[in-house]
């Protein structure tokens, strides 16, 4: 396993449509086990492969229900629910964060490192990053569905409140 480096806002691989992953072989895996360790390295809930500088559908997500990562390939959401309004950030606009507003519960449908199709629904965080990593794969980032990023101020006022 390798530490990848993240690709920062600006950079083109994020704003273009990644391409499915058609074989699932040592390439695959060695990819996927890099991203692992560098989303650990780097603390954050979920990490797509456009942002290692991969062209490809591939995300891991943190599942807080098990508190270890799910590996998604050619994920798609295929039912949500609710709303839920949060803070949100992202590895690629380190620093920068906004509120953001999401589905509440998601069920995502994908292939594992075998191609194995499964399907998978959470709800909270869990679902929040489901739908912001695969916003990533198309291209997208959480900076799209705000007008607003929050000041250092209006962060720890938010983080604060949060709090009690």
């Amino acid at each position: 396993m390798a530490l990848r480096n993240i690709v920062l806002q600006g950079d083109a691989c994020l704003s273009k449509v990644c391409r499915p992953v058609t074989e699932f072989n040592s390439r695959l895996h060695q990819l996927l086990d890099d991203m692992r360790e560098t989303l650990i390295e780097a603390n954050g809930a979920g990490l797509a492969a456009p942002q290692v500088g991969v062209l490809r559908r591939v995300c891991l997500v943190l599942d807080e229900e098990n508190d270890d990562f799910v590996e998604l390939i050619n994920p798609e959401i295929i039912d949500q629910q609710g709303e839920q309004t949060g803070l949100e950030g992202c590895l690629s606009i380190p620093g920068q964060y906004a509120i953001v507003t999401r589905p509440n519960r998601v069920r995502v449908r994908a292939q594992d490192r075998n191609g194995k199709t499964f399907e998978l629904e959470r709800e909270g965080l869990t679902a929040r990053a489901f739908c912001h990593e695969t916003e990533h794969l198309d291209g997208h980032l959480f900076v799209e569905h705000t007008d607003h990023i929050l000041t250092d101020e209006e962060l720890q006022a938010y983080i604060e409140q949060e709090e009690e």
